[in-house]
């Protein structure tokens, strides 16, 4: 098996499950009964960069929320899967609609329901405060917890194996 560096550089589309990873797991439901998730704007900054690299992006969630599909239009991210209850489904659409190799792909989790996806691509990466299950099988695991930095972390380890980029 390739070493993690050639398979980090292989990646062409990184996959991000939302609540745990690309929030802390933390919903605020108001008196009305609408929720609200926290986002990392470095997280997104990360992804930015991550394009004038080269990469894609797409969301996998078992959720379907508003705030997702809003925070996925500001960083242009065009595939997502809201409401995924089996992720390896939606994994087999993204793979037949992108025309990608799954081992172009990576794929960022941090609970039971992401493994099978994570099993499934080129590089696996779990968050801090994933489940320990996932930690396992991950081929990365971040520093960062979910919502605070660790896709950051994540695209700088892909960025940087593909050979950087020049901050704007």
């Amino acid at each position: 098996m390739k070493d993690i560096h050639d398979r980090l550089v292989a990646i062409e589309m990184v996959i991000f499950d939302v609540d745990g990873v690309l929030t802390d797991g933390t919903t605020i439901v108001d008196s009305e009964g609408k929720e609200a998730l926290r986002f990392d704007v470095q997280d997104g900054y990360g992804m930015f960069r991550g394009y004038r690299a080269g990469l894609t992006y797409a969301i996998i969630t078992g959720r379907s929320l508003k705030a997702v599909e809003h925070r996925a239009r500001g960083l242009r991210i065009e595939r997502v899967y809201l409401g995924q209850k089996i992720k390896q489904e939606a994994f087999a659409d993204l793979v037949e609609q992108s025309g990608l190799d799954p081992s172009a792909m990576a794929y960022m989790g941090d609970d039971l329901n992401d493994i099978k996806v994570m099993e499934q691509v080129g590089v696996s990466c779990a968050v801090a405060n994933a489940r320990p299950e996932v930690k396992e099988i991950a081929d990365v695991v971040t520093d960062a917890r979910g919502g605070y930095g660790a896709a950051r972390e994540f695209l700088e380890m892909i960025i940087a194996a593909r050979g950087g980029v020049d901050t704007p």
